[in-house]
């Protein structure tokens, strides 16, 4: 299992550098004059010709590539904004920690509304109790969260008063954007642990544990469940790094400084750095997510991990007979 992991480990390698070249690539000849959009309207042309001097813009392209890559993998420097002329380095750090909490707390909302809902649908098929769990899972999926959002900052910070409707602070200013954010969450977890539970409970050893007169809360926790982690770890995987990535939309209506907000001022005024970095992180979140996802199919079915011991024990014999 070891082996396994450094062996992904060492594949996010190209994977990551892959993502690199492509995205200076297309920024390198995205139209527009960067020196342009640096100094703004109105600047002579031999001040423009400096800037793209400071910025190494008359080098070629390769040379500017090699020096990209070398700043970012070796160095881990991410360059300076165009704009604001802060490192991007530094407005990582302030920004990705706020990030990470809102879509932890976006997570954690989801699963635990959605998962029950999945599995009550697959234990009452075709009955009320299902009918009701996918309709919720259907409103869920069908609200755009921008607009889920406006709506509860009219409901809960200007009529009520109770929560801020932006800005960033305290628990409190998560609750909002959570609560907008999940409810796509829960849709997707609900369908999925439905789907999974249903092929689950209808296997032999389900049956078996019901005739030994096994609770079926137990039975249905304990075996069915369990069984059924595979897709709902999946699933958990590509969320949260699709939210550590930024959630944009929701960053932007709660004016939090996020990784979303950040990414989104660098595309609209055309930053290019910050833009590369914000790709070269989604990139970086990413891998990692799956990497955890893989870890965790081993924890969920033994039989996966002991297809890894049985591969590596398989390499050991065959170097052992050489």
């Amino acid at each position: 299992m070891g082996k396994y992991i450094l062996r992904r480990l060492l594949w996010m390698i190209p994977i990551i550098l892959a993502v690199a070249v492509i995205v200076f690539t297309l920024m390198t000849f995205c139209p527009g004059d960067p020196a342009q959009i640096i100094s703004g309207s109105g600047t002579s042309e031999e001040d423009l010709a400096i800037i793209r001097e400071s910025l190494g813009l008359n080098d070629p392209y390769l040379v500017r590539l090699g020096r990209f890559l070398s700043n970012t993998f070796i160095h881990f420097d991410l360059g300076t904004s165009w704009m604001t002329g802060k490192s991007i380095n530094d407005s990582i750090a302030e920004r990705l920690p706020r990030t990470f909490v809102l879509s932890i707390i976006t997570l954690l909302l989801s699963m635990i509304i959605g998962i029950p809902l999945g599995i009550i649908a697959a234990v009452n098929q075709g009955g009320i109790g299902d009918n009701i769990s996918m309709f919720v899972a259907l409103l869920g999926i069908s609200i755009p969260s921008f607009w889920l959002a406006l709506l509860l900052i009219l409901l809960f910070s200007v009529r009520l008063g109770w929560l801020p409707a932006m800005g960033i602070g305290g628990i409190k200013y998560y609750i909002l954007p959570a609560l907008a954010g999940c409810t796509g969450g829960i849709a997707g977890y609900a369908r999925q642990t439905r789907s999974a539970m249903l092929d689950v409970i209808r296997s032999d050893y389900i049956t078996t544990a019901r005739s030994k007169g096994m609770p079926e809360f137990t039975v249905i926790t304990k075996h069915a469940l369990q069984n059924a982690l595979i897709p709902i770890i999946t699933i958990t995987g590509t969320r949260f790094g699709a939210m550590l990535g930024g959630q944009m939309v929701l960053e932007t209506i709660f004016s939090i400084p996020g990784m979303g907000t950040l990414i989104v001022t660098g595309v609209n005024s055309r930053d290019y750095p910050v833009v590369q970095a914000g790709a070269i992180l989604i990139a970086i979140v990413f891998s990692l997510s799956m990497l955890v996802v893989d870890i965790f199919y081993a924890w969920a079915d033994p039989r996966i991990k002991a297809q890894y011991e049985r591969q590596g024990a398989k390499k050991r014999g065959g170097k052992a007979h050489a």
